[in-house]
């Protein structure tokens, strides 16, 4: 389930996509959460209470919980299937939902820094809810920025584990990220022009992913862009990228059950973080869309606000106008 890579360019164009896999429908939506918000761990009493200090868009899943999205400082973040996860105890810790994880990174940070410093102080620790299809969710979470810094975040035997380098750009299932680094230095050797392994497993993802991301123009191609000077380089950056997450991902219809890490990939999301603008694409409509933050209502007090997506709705340009009053979901429950 789900691949994501970072985009290094020419003059500190940052751009991360990612692909969500998964083996049915999650009826995702797009939400807009202002600056402001109170929030509760959804763990019953003694949940960590928080108030969001950013804004941020971001896409749900099952509308219980936040599965990738961008705040108003620029901090992406995206949360992939890890089969290996184990959250440990809770040790004296308040807790909060995983559905909750991402969410709490783009309230309370605007950098990937930031958020290295505030995690790994642990001020939580996690609860897996059982999610609508039966299974556990079973999580890891990458952020990136617009300075092009990466982490990586993993509970494993119980111990968060934190990656935090610019070189890692890409993530995406099992085995955990220590080992996908191991298996991409195999291939690496090989060189991705001489032989690239092409099954959909997640460790051959990671390996195609990493090739591709590295070797896409960093520079504007004259042969392909003819837009004005100062768009021609965000444009073929998220054109590269969105070319990327499509050609590693599995078409719909195909989904092992017994194993969660191979699904079909049902969207996708683009984030270009020094334009500020989130896009979205899915696998099951006709339009690419997306939404510039600039003309999003981040403010305190301001509206949380929904674009429904879910049920075959579709759209086409910047969507910011189209987002509706709603009140907020409930995320899920641990």
């Amino acid at each position: 389930m789900c691949t994501r890579a970072v985009y290094l360019g020419d003059n500190n164009l940052v751009i991360t996509g990612r692909s969500m896999d998964w083996g049915e429908d999650m009826h995702s939506d797009l939400w807009l959460f202002p600056a402001g918000i109170a929030r509760n761990g959804s763990c019953g009493a003694g949940s960590l209470e928080w108030t969001s200090k950013y804004g941020s868009v971001g896409v749900s899943g099952y509308n219980i919980g936040t599965t990738d999205g961008v705040n108003e400082k620029g901090l992406n973040g995206n949360l992939l299937y890890l089969a290996e996860s184990n959250y440990g105890e809770l040790n004296g810790k308040a807790p909060i939902s995983i559905t909750m994880w991402l969410q709490y990174a783009l309230d309370n940070f605007a950098t990937v820094a930031e958020a290295v410093a505030g995690l790994q102080a642990e001020p939580f620790r996690l609860k897996s809810p059982v999610l609508p299809n039966g299974r556990a969710a079973s999580l890891h979470l990458s952020l990136s920025d617009s300075s092009g810094d990466s982490a990586i975040f993993e509970y494993v035997d119980g111990i968060l584990t934190i990656h935090h380098d610019r070189k890692y750009q890409v993530m995406t299932n099992s085995p955990i990220f220590e080992q996908q680094l191991a298996i991409n230095g195999y291939w690496e050797n090989i060189g991705g022009s001489v032989f690239l392994p092409g099954t959909i497993s997640a460790a051959d993802r990671f390996a195609r992913t990493s090739y591709f991301i590295g070797i896409i123009p960093k520079s504007v191609d004259k042969n392909y862009i003819s837009a004005v000077p100062e768009q021609k380089m965000q444009y073929q950056g998220v054109a590269s990228v969105l070319g990327v997450m499509r050609s590693i991902g599995v078409p719909l219809g195909i989904t092992t059950p017994d194993k969660p890490n191979i699904s079909s990939s049902i969207w996708r999301t683009v984030t270009d973080h020094q334009n500020m603008i989130y896009y979205f694409d899915s696998a099951t409509t006709p339009n690419t869309f997306w939404v510039e933050l600039k003309d999003m209502d981040f403010s305190k007090g301001a509206s949380v606000k929904k674009l429904a997506v879910a049920g075959g709705k579709y759209y086409a340009g910047n969507t910011a106008s189209q987002f509706v009053p709603t009140e907020p979901y409930a995320f899920g429950a641990a």
